[in-house]
Order: C-alpha cells, then sequence, then structure tokens
C-alpha cells in the first residue's frame, strides 16, 4: 500500500498502462479525492467502483495503489 499525503495533492492519478484518469485534489489520511478527467470510459470507471466521472470528486484508497512520484499516483495493475 502506498503511503499518501498532502504532498501529493495536484498530482495525476494514472491507471496501470499511464492513462491519465484526474488530478489530485485532496488527500485526507489514506484517501486520495480525485477531480476526473471526463473523458474517462464509464467502464473504466465502474471497475473501480465510481459511478460516472460527472462526480465532483472521486475518492481513491492508499490500498489501490502501487506508486506515488513526483508528479503521478499510479494505480495497482490488478483492479
Amino acid at each position: 500500500m502506498a503511503s499518501l499525503s498532502s504532498e501529493d495533492e495536484g498530482k495525476f492519478l494514472m491507471d496501470a498502462e499511464g492513462e491519465q484518469l484526474g488530478i489530485v485534489s485532496e488527500v485526507k489520511g489514506d484517501t486520495a479525492f480525485v477531480d476526473p478527467d471526463p473523458s474517462i470510459p464509464e467502464a473504466w470507471l465502474e471497475v473501480l467502483g465510481w459511478s460516472s466521472a460527472d462526480e465532483d470528486h472521486l475518492s481513491v484508497p492508499a490500498d489501490s495503489i502501487e506508486t506515488v512520484t513526483d508528479k503521478e499516483v499510479r494505480l495497482r495493475d490488478d483492479l
């Protein structure tokens, strides 16, 4: 499980294959809140347990995250 902090706010949320899903707008505890990219396919959102890219913010628990770098938060490949 990756460790999240307020320093991760503003980073891109990427899927395991490098596609941008949104931008981390806030981190609270072990959850990143993401402003989703409106072009994300609905099927991808359903895999992540999200209902729609039209929502203001989507929550991403730290146990769904593989790595955190200087510029991105990358999801695990087994989601």
